[in-house]
């Protein structure tokens, strides 16, 4: 099976000052908490943002797999919505010692290019600077931190940059090389 070459960059903030908001964008854009958790949903946010950059990792997971990703303590999903319309989402996971990790993040292809991606970090960062607030048994959030990699979108790390994560590490790593899955197969060309 041939292979790729992937760099992954690891940025973090280590403090809320860190965040550096982006404008809310024009129009009737909003950020809410799916509070219930719905595999059915997730999944949807999963393959439909990442289908087109080789999100494959949780594409196999059974619907016990995903209920009990979503409910454990400290995970929240936060999507964004264009006009009633899901546009993106971020997934936050509670870690040890007071770590939250952004474990998803992005937008749906046909709302990127819209200002929609710096606001939904900005609101998510500051939803994983708070976590602790909407679950009482976890520490207080010491550090937030996320990944990207060269699969990714081509602003992705921009837009981390200019959220105000610093870069901690960098791998590189050769891959197999899959199909772009699409959130159904044949939904984007291959």
């Amino acid at each position: 099976m041939p292979t790729i070459a992937v760099t992954t960059w690891s940025l973090e903030q280590t403090a809320p000052t860190d965040l550096l908001p982006a404008a809310a964008p024009a129009g009737d854009v909003r950020v809410v908490r799916a509070e219930v958790p719905s595999p059915e949903f997730s999944r949807f946010l999963y393959a439909s943002v990442g289908g087109d950059i080789r999100w494959v990792d949780r594409l196999g997971w059974s619907y016990a797999r995903w209920q009990e990703q979503l409910e454990r303590p400290g995970v929240e999903t936060w999507v964004a919505y264009d006009r009633g319309t899901p546009a993106g989402y971020v997934e936050l996971e509670a870690q040890d010692g007071g770590v939250v990790e952004i474990v998803y993040f992005g937008l749906i292809p046909a709302f990127r290019g819209r200002r929609i991606g710096g606001h939904l970090l900005s609101y998510a960062t500051a939803r994983a600077w708070d976590l602790a607030e909407r679950w009482p048994d976890l520490p207080p959030t010491k550090r937030v931190w996320l990944h990207t990699c060269s699969k990714d979108g081509e602003h992705a790390m921009a837009n981390y940059q200019r959220r105000g994560f610093t870069l901690f590490d960098t791998k590189v790593e050769e891959e197999a090389e899959v199909a772009t899955p699409g959130p159904w197969p044949g939904a984007y060309p291959g």
